[in-house]
């Protein structure tokens, strides 16, 4: 079984996760947060990587046994799902955002059968639409989605909410409530930001730093 608590504290080693509640970061969306995830900077720490690749090859090898191939969303999820796939011998596959607006115009790259059973590989879920979008372009090419792995989920209600409609099964490898518990365990946060990294997530799109 995966350790939380072990993933969430290699995070924090490579400063993939940040978090700074008196000055907040501007997600995409326009939502301030006291937390900003980016695991693409795992990639730059061989030891780290390898033991998150692992990780990662455990979870899939565990709960999708009957996968036949794995597909990576594009792109922070790519070399992640390519790593995966090496190490399990899969073939591997990724899916664009979009189809491309030249060559073959392909939205899904790499070679496929209809029929195959597939598991997504994400680098993280926050409300979960960009990650079931890929869902549904796999679904409409005729393959059978097994589920989705991930590095790291924020928890958000909006996001179980949408993966339990659409039943896909979601694992990841850590998640925003084991990352407050250690930090708390670690004495790196005040009760005061515990409450206020508690008050985000509850209701993230309102949330500002008091």
């Amino acid at each position: 079984m995966t350790d939380k608590k072990a993933i969430a504290e290699k995070l924090l080693q490579v400063k993939a996760i940040k978090l700074s509640i008196d000055n907040p970061f501007t997600w995409a969306s326009g939502w301030k947060s006291p937390i900003y995830c980016d695991n693409r900077k795992i990639l730059s720490f061989p030891f780290v990587r390898e033991f998150i690749k692992s990780e990662m090859c455990n979870t899939i090898f565990q709960t999708f046994d009957q996968a036949d191939m794995i597909a990576g969303v594009a792109t922070a999820g790519i070399p992640w799902g390519a790593m995966a796939a090496d190490q399990l011998k899969l073939p591997f596959i990724y899916v664009r955002p979009k189809p491309k607006s030249h060559g073959l115009g392909n939205q899904i790259e790499g070679y496929y059968e209809p029929g195959k059973k597939v598991v997504v590989v994400e680098d993280l879920i926050s409300t979960g639409k960009s990650s079931l979008q890929v869902v549904d372009v796999l679904k409409s090419a005729e393959l059978q989605v097994e589920g989705m792995v991930s590095i790291f989920n924020y928890g958000f209600d909006e996001a179980k909410k949408a993966f339990d409609e659409s039943g896909v099964r979601l694992k990841s490898l850590t998640d925003y409530p084991s990352l407050i518990e250690l930090a708390i365990s670690q004495n790196s946060i005040s009760e005061d930001d515990h409450q206020q990294l508690l008050q985000w997530r509850k209701d993230p799109s309102n949330w500002r730093a008091s």
